[in-house]
C-alpha cells in the first residue's frame, strides 16, 4: 500500500484539495485499495475546522466532496507512517522540519516538483483564486500518481 500525506499551512484549502483530487484519481485508475491518502497542517491555527468554504465549493465544481474532513496537524509519527509527503510551498518545508527534525528518506517534496516545476501551489488564502489552486493541485497530483506508478507496479495488482 502506498501512503500519501499532503501538507499545507492550515489544512483547510490546498492540502485537502490535493487529498480529494488524489483520491479521485486513484479511484478512477482502479487503485483506491492500493492507496491511503490524507492531509495535514504544519500549524495549529485551524485544527478541528472543516475545509474552507470556497475550497469546498471549488471541489464540488469538479464533483468532489470533502465532507467530514477536519484540519489536523502533522505529527512526527506521520513521517514514518507515510511514503510520500507532498507539500504545497517552501514555508511548509521549514515548518515540517520543525516537526520531524529531518527528512533522511527524501519524502518531503514540493507537489509541483512532480510536474517538473519548482513553483509553489498557488495559495488561495491570499489570492482568492481557488480555480488556479485546483489546477495546480490537479496537475501536481496527476504527475505524482504517474511517478508512483512508474516506480511501483500498482497496475498489475489492480487487474
Amino acid at each position: 500500500m502506498t501512503k500519501i500525506l499532503f501538507v499545507c499551512h492550515g489544512n483547510i484549502c490546498r492540502s485537502p484539495m490535493a487529498e480529494f483530487v488524489m483520491k479521485k484519481l486513484v479511484k478512477e485508475a482502479g487503485l483506491a485499495r492500493e492507496f491511503e491518502i490524507a492531509s495535514a497542517a504544519t500549524s495549529r491555527e485551524e485544527i478541528g475546522n472543516p475545509v474552507y468554504p470556497p475550497a469546498r465549493r471549488e471541489l464540488a465544481k469538479h464533483g468532489l466532496s470533502c465532507s467530514g474532513k477536519y484540519a489536523r496537524q502533522m505529527t512526527a509519527a506521520d513521517y514514518d507512517r507515510y511514503d510520500y509527503i507532498p507539500i504545497m510551498d517552501r514555508n511548509n518545508q521549514r515548518n515540517i522540519m520543525r516537526i520531524i527534525g529531518s527528512d533522511p528518506e527524501n519524502k518531503v517534496r514540493l507537489l509541483m516538483e512532480y510536474a517538473g516545476s519548482s513553483r509553489d501551489v498557488a495559495d488561495p488564502w491570499y489570492t482568492g483564486d481557488f480555480e488556479t489552486t485546483y489546477r495546480d493541485v490537479d496537475e501536481g497530483c496527476r504527475a505524482l500518481l504517474d511517478d508512483i506508478l512508474r516506480r511501483d507496479d500498482h497496475r498489475s495488482s489492480a487487474k
